[in-house]
């Protein structure tokens, strides 16, 4: 079972294709629960939330404005996301953090890694909104970058309605061949959509383990936690 793990998830993770609300609230508090069991099993959690239930880039592109202010907007929509998520866990008695990398002081602590070392090292669920804080970088991008910084043994990438890495989108061609287990260098070279180069790069060069699973699969995430068969293993 991994000691420490970072839970990457998307903003679609929190709302339901049905509602119109960005934030449906019996997703995000079976999210809750699924995060509390594994917190209670002693796993230190680090979370990186995107923002697809609020806003996209490609949101800004229609509407003409720029890729920098666009991508700006994004980084603020992953920092109600992450309060949303905070005030679930704290209601069902989770302990925790938020910090950005925007500084919004008002709301949550700047991200700083001596302190969320602590935070982790405490005990506490740390949720890091705001993406990397600059622009043209994803949340994937995020998410290595603090997996590296946090010295994680892995991160858990949990997809809405994908249960790992396929050859193509498995939504469109039905010739998509699953992978149980790809390299970082295969995923370069054969160019699948599992996160941005960036990102892929980053994890590659530190050697970080990468699980790619369906979280709407109930027990995916605890499974991936205690290293069982689920989804993609990268490494």
């Amino acid at each position: 079972m991994y000691k420490r793990i970072l839970l990457k998830l998307s903003g679609e993770a929190l709302n339901d294709e049905n509602s119109k609300a960005p934030i449906d609230v019996k997703k995000l508090n079976a999210l809750a629960k699924e995060i509390k069991e594994i917190h209670d099993l002693g796993i230190q959690i680090a979370i990186v939330i995107g923002a697809g239930n609020i806003w996209r880039g490609k949101y800004g592109e229609e509407m003409g404005i720029e890729r920098a202010a666009a991508d700006y907007m994004g980084m603020l929509a992953t920092i109600l996301n992450a309060l949303a998520i905070q005030n679930a866990l704290e209601s069902i008695g989770v302990e925790t953090r938020v910090q950005t990398s925007l500084t919004i002081s008002e709301v949550a602590e700047p991200y700083i890694r001596r302190k969320a070392l602590r935070h982790l090292d405490q005990n506490r669920v740390l949720i890091l909104g705001g993406g990397t804080g600059n622009p043209y970088f994803s949340t994937d991008t995020a998410a290595a970058l603090r997996a590296v910084e946090l010295d994680v043994d892995a991160i858990l990438m949990a997809k809405n309605g994908v249960d790992g890495i396929y050859s193509a989108d498995p939504f469109k061609d039905k010739n998509a061949k699953k992978y149980d287990e790809i390299s970082y260098l295969e995923i370069l070279s054969k160019k699948l959509a599992v996160m941005d180069l960036t990102a892929v790069s980053l994890c590659m060069d530190n050697k970080m383990k990468l699980v790619v699973f369906n979280m709407n699969e109930d027990g995916n995430i605890i499974k991936a936690c205690q290293e069982q068969k689920v989804g993609t293993i990268v490494k």
